[in-house]
């Protein structure tokens, strides 16, 4: 990622597609993935703060990094990414409808800025944090980044007086809350398809998803055959709504087939799930100690949290955090909990499925020398789907046939190809022994539970014999 310098905030605001003059004011970075960035004054007042900044200190991927070295990448190159998909998307829109839409440059200015921000409310090791940490240190916690952005976006602009309409102000939070749970949106409100650029809670396709794929893809040695420019300079609004061209089906198909992909060997890779599993242990050991959780709802405080906490916990000299400092060390050290084997559930099981956990394996063993306990066992239940659960989010997605067309509908996928998918959610259960002396008991009381609920062993193969007979 490139240098910038912000010594001018007087120079005219940059929207994609500038004249040529307008950009030799502009501030930019260069992005491996996306070229030349601009950057314009107001979000710069809002990059250069600490609270901001904190973004280089949270890995894109969590701890993915420790299976694909080249995942190194932050949530701070992500957020300028995604600004600047933004612009250029609400710009295109502005080009090919501007008259008919309305779009102005404060709509260009508040799409930019919802980018932008969308992420600054990320805790240490992203989705890791919110998902599997806080669950097992605060019961019942419905705290969400989303939810921690808007209250971190509206403590930057207390914090450091940055000067920005009211009304703008509130746009860009409902354009990150879109699409949460929290969001109040209409389906009729004024500009509403503006709301479904950055986060899109109406059928998913969004430019975070758009920089995300190709960035990851790209750090992690993968291809990515999804082309989300052709999406961006096909797209038209019709009834408040962004529709894309009939014949773009394939491709809005491999956006979320790609994403899936992804899910599946990189951010639910077994050895990335076990490095996950022994860092959340740490961080649950620690934190009665450090108060991590503490101060999650304070936005004052919540900035200093960042992936350094575990370097923190690691050259701690207090012996209240010896456990935790253990478990970082065995990650070091690749000692790592050992993965003994996983299964999908059956498509007909998946409606009613519930987590298995590790008391589930343990009740499944059988007489033998050695008796597990649940702390022995680490459980992880993998949901991977197209982005809506077991529904197909093409369902949700209006297209039309061509520009002179006024007509948007969804296209039946029996009507496209009968090699496309008929279900849209996997659910993998994995098990893992914590010490490697455990494996073949882990394994064992494993089998017995598929077979106690399905009647089958529902992994693909048996447990490697090698793996059984390993010790640390």
């Amino acid at each position: 990622m490139g240098a910038y310098c912000n010594d001018d905030l007087n120079m005219p605001v940059y929207s994609a597609g500038a004249p040529t003059n307008e950009l030799r004011f502009s501030k930019h970075v260069y992005d491996n993935v996306h070229g030349n960035i601009y950057l314009d004054p107001l979000c710069l007042k809002f990059i250069d703060t600490e609270q901001f900044q904190r973004l280089r200190e949270l890995k894109q991927l969590g701890v993915t990094n420790m299976v694909y070295p080249g995942a190194v990448h932050s949530r701070f190159e992500h957020s300028l990414g995604v600004y600047w998909l933004a612009g250029e998307t609400a710009q295109k829109l502005k080009n090919f409808q501007g008259m008919e839409l309305d779009i102005d440059k404060h709509d260009l200015q508040t799409v930019r800025l919802a980018g932008l921000l969308h992420d600054i409310g990320h805790g240490p090791f992203s989705h890791m944090f919110e998902r599997e940490f806080l669950p097992k240190v605060m019961s019942g916690c419905e705290w969400s980044h989303e939810s921690m952005s808007v209250k971190m976006i509206d403590h930057i602009v207390d914090t450091h007086n940055i000067d920005i309409d009211a009304q703008m102000l509130k746009r860009v939070k409902d354009m990150i809350l879109a699409s949460t749970e929290f969001s109040q949106l209409k389906s009729n409100a004024e500009k509403r398809f503006l709301y479904d650029i950055v986060a899109n809670g109406r059928n998913g396709i969004d430019v975070d998803k758009f920089d995300y794929l190709v960035r990851d893809s790209r750090a992690c040695g993968l291809g990515c055959n999804f082309q989300f420019q052709r999406l961006t300079e096909t797209m038209r609004v019709m009834d408040n709504e962004i529709c894309y061209r009939a014949k773009e089906y394939r491709n809005v198909h491999k956006l979320f087939a790609t994403r899936a992909d992804l899910y599946r060997t990189v951010y639910t890779h077994p050895k990335v799930k076990a490095i996950e599993l022994m860092i959340v242990d740490a961080m649950v050991k620690a934190n009665d100690y450090l108060g991590i959780s503490t101060n999650i709802d304070d936005p004052a405080e919540y900035w200093k949290l960042d992936d350094t906490i575990l370097k923190t916990i690691e050259i701690a000299p207090d012996q209240e955090l010896a456990e935790a400092k253990d478990l970082i060390l065995r990650v070091r050290r690749r000692q790592l909990y050992q993965f003994c084997n996983e299964y999908a559930v059956p498509k007909e099981k998946i409606e009613h499925f519930k987590a298995v956990t590790a008391q589930d394996i343990v009740c499944s063993q059988k007489h033998t020398s050695l008796t597990l306990k649940e702390e022995d066992i680490a459980v992880t239940n993998v949901k991977i789907d197209l982005a809506r659960g077991r529904e197909n989010p093409l369902e949700c997605i209006k297209f039309f046939k061509d520009y002179e067309s006024e007509e948007k509908f969804v296209i039946p996928e029996e009507r496209v190809s009968h090699l496309l998918p008929t279900t849209f959610q996997d659910m993998i259960v994995r098990v893992y022994a914590k010490k490697p002396e455990l494996v073949e008991a882990v394994s064992e009381a494993f089998e017995n539970f598929q077979v106690r609920t399905y009647g089958i062993k529902a992994q693909v193969h048996e447990t490697p014999e090698k793996k059984k007979r390993r010790v640390m």
